[in-house]
């Protein structure tokens, strides 16, 4: 292996690293009542390194679905279909149990979500993380204004046909119990999209 290549892993595997134990820290004794100069310590790196990784607190818990901020791009990228390969993907997940469906009752899954969730100023950065993905997809369906409208509309089906599986999951509900009402949402989601939005199905 290449230098260079090496040298991307050992930093992939830093932003890992350190992501995790915030993550671990956070949930245990709670977002606002760790500090950064205690990640730190705890990762056992000094706190202008963990700086030079994460510019913001926030950062330490939002690298965990960071990989996810243009997925939506990415599906639809060569598609003649933009929206039967946006629908396609997110049943897919469901079937997976994918977290970002939020049909997932690992408990590791819902204490990360309830951490996101329910701490003000993360919630305000899942805002902004989802404007970004928006973004992307929308450059991916050829930009402009009728592409930016229709990103916004699918990127917040997918928001809220997965907060809604979070929260029956959350509320104590079973996986098998919920699957077949997520399957049914998310069928009505997007052929409702395609009817609006026929030139992408």
């Amino acid at each position: 292996m290449s230098e260079t290549g090496l040298r991307e892993r050992k930093k992939r595997r830093m932003y890992e690293v350190v992501s995790e134990v915030a993550i671990g820290l956070f949930l245990e004794k709670g977002f606002d009542a760790v500090s950064v100069a205690e990640v730190a310590a705890a990762a056992e790196i000094s706190k202008p390194t963990l700086f030079r990784y994460f510019p913001a607190k926030e950062d330490l818990v939002l690298h965990r679905i960071a990989d996810h901020e243009e997925e939506a791009a990415r599906v639809v990228a060569g598609e003649a279909a933009p929206l039967g390969a946006l629908r396609r993907h997110f049943l897919d997940g469901l079937e997976r149990c994918d977290p970002v469906t939020g049909l997932n009752d690992d408990p590791r899954v819902l204490a990360f979500h309830t951490l996101l969730y329910g701490t003000p100023a993360l919630a305000a950065r899942v805002y902004a993380y989802q404007e970004r993905s928006e973004a992307a997809l929308a450059e991916a369906l050829g930009g402009g204004l009728e592409a930016r409208l229709a990103a916004g509309q699918i990127i917040a089906v997918r928001r809220i046909l997965a907060l809604d599986n979070w929260r029956r999951i959350a509320e104590g509900e079973q996986v098998a119990d919920v699957r077949a009402d997520a399957v049914a949402a998310a069928e009505r989601a997007f052929g409702q999209l395609a009817v609006g939005l026929p030139h992408l199905a």
